[in-house]
């Protein structure tokens, strides 16, 4: 099984130089390649030249950002500056391999500047501009830096939406689109509806690219669900292809509910996994179903079938490893979460490209996607506790993931195990108070 490791290929750094006006979804865009890297194990960082400037300038006004305004130009090209010498830093003390400066960079003259860092330091630059024209977009965008963004925090949103306007276009004087062609660049274009590449030559920026090509920065959700409570989480057994337990049953009846409180009238489309457990649960809900065999379990390969305590009987060293290394412990003949993770990619991509899917699938599974949308480290995320009967709504924004959770009044065993503590299984079900404290 491969692993997408930069040292296996190609010896770079890359310097990913955001491009774009305001309201253009880049630091969103910035944070997904990041986050996707991350997930990937490659070793990613952004550094945004906003928060740089915050340090110097709190909540400025549309004026901050006029192209004749000398102290404003003089603090953005700081705070710029500052952003550069951390990332190199971050390059050099810690191995990093793809930096993401996240700016406006609107000039030639910026873009040269950062271009002649780069040479200077031995890094690759990769240009990605996000370019766009729809009105919706970027009102919507409009909408969320108002609410969200540290400038406007605690002012009033109607002024806000005014002044951040106004900012737009002291940048529209003087922005220039990407168009040299000595340079490695992609331009997104509304989204997605046109992506132009250029002089792209490497694994990573390949890889980069590939990963572009699908997302879309459209305002939609994702919710996650287990499957309802099986026979083999009663007996605490792993893996296997069990029907649901009568609790089981009774989460799939309630389901279809949960999830109209949540989505409204919205189009949904249902993933589940290939086996019985996951489609039994979607089984009631009203909207069009896509089964795939890689949202199915992690392969516990000699394993499957057994329960903890028998592991760690049976296979006292095997247990112990797992213990030790998680995310890295493949089960004999079968997987490791990092082997989940390179199983999922493909999940992952179509996920960028859709609005609004409901996967109903498996603890370990859940693990990883989750970890991938709230950029959960390796080491964190092979513990983390996800409940049954717990339905999961996640909605991506420009500064972080925002996560809701609806819990059936369904009793369910848990089948959590914290790190280095008793294989007992214990078959007492939590009860709705317990769920919620176990969130």
């Amino acid at each position: 099984m491969p692993v997408y490791s930069v040292s296996n290929v190609e010896d770079l750094r890359i310097c990913v130089v955001m491009v774009g006006l305001p309201a253009r979804g880049k630091s969103l865009i910035a944070t997904k390649i990041v986050r996707y890297l991350s997930w990937l194990s490659i070793k990613a960082k952004c550094f945004n030249v906003g928060t740089y400037r915050r340090l110097q300038t709190i909540h400025p006004s549309a004026s901050f950002f006029e192209p004749d305004n000398t102290e404003g130009e003089k603090l953005r090209r700081e705070a710029a500056v500052l952003a550069t010498k951390d990332m190199i830093r971050w390059f050099e003390e810690e191995n990093g391999v793809v930096g993401i400066l996240d700016a406006t960079n609107s000039t030639v003259e910026r873009r040269n500047w950062i271009l002649q860092i780069c040479r200077e330091e031995g890094l690759e630059p990769m240009f990605v501009e996000s370019w766009c024209d729809d009105d919706e977009i970027i009102m919507h965008n409009i909408i969320e830096v108002k609410t969200r963004s540290p400038d406007y925090e605690g002012q009033d949103p109607e002024q806000s939406v005014r002044d951040f306007r106004e900012r737009i276009r002291n940048y529209e004087k003087v922005y220039q689109t990407l168009d040299d062609e000595s340079l490695t660049y992609c331009k997104i274009i509304n989204v997605g509806a046109q992506v132009i590449i250029n002089r792209i030559q490497t694994y990573m920026e390949s890889r980069i690219v590939y990963f572009l090509t699908n997302l879309h920065i459209r305002p939609r959700a994702i919710w996650l669900s287990r499957h309802g409570e099986s026979m083999f989480n009663l007996s605490g057994q792993i893996g296997g292809d069990s029907d649901l337990s009568p609790r089981g049953r009774m989460y799939a009846e309630q389901l279809p509910e949960l999830v109209r409180q949540s989505v409204g009238d919205a189009p949904l489309t249902v993933w589940t996994s290939t086996l019985k457990r996951t489609q039994q649960t979607a089984s009631k809900l009203p909207y069009p179903k896509l089964a795939w065999k890689a949202l199915d379990e992690l392969d516990s390969g000699v394993c499957d079938g057994m329960t903890y305590e028998e592991i760690e009987e049976q296979y006292p060293e095997d247990f112990k490893a797992r213990d030790d290394n998680k995310y890295e412990y493949r089960y004999p003949g079968g997987e490791s979460y990092r082997d989940l993770v390179i199983r999922l990619e493909p999940i992952i991509m179509q996920l960028e490209r859709q609005e609004n899917i409901l996967i109903v699938t498996h603890q370990a599974v859940l693990r990883c996607i989750y970890a991938y949308f709230m950029n959960v480290s390796q080491d964190q995320s092979p513990w983390m506790e996800v409940p049954l009967h717990t339905l999961i709504k996640l909605t991506p924004r420009a500064y972080g993931t925002e996560v809701t959770r609806i819990k059936a009044n369904i009793p369910a065993v848990s089948t959590f195990r914290q790190k280095g503590s008793s294989a007992k299984h214990d078959a007492t079900p939590q009860t709705t108070a317990e769920l919620h404290l176990s969130l």
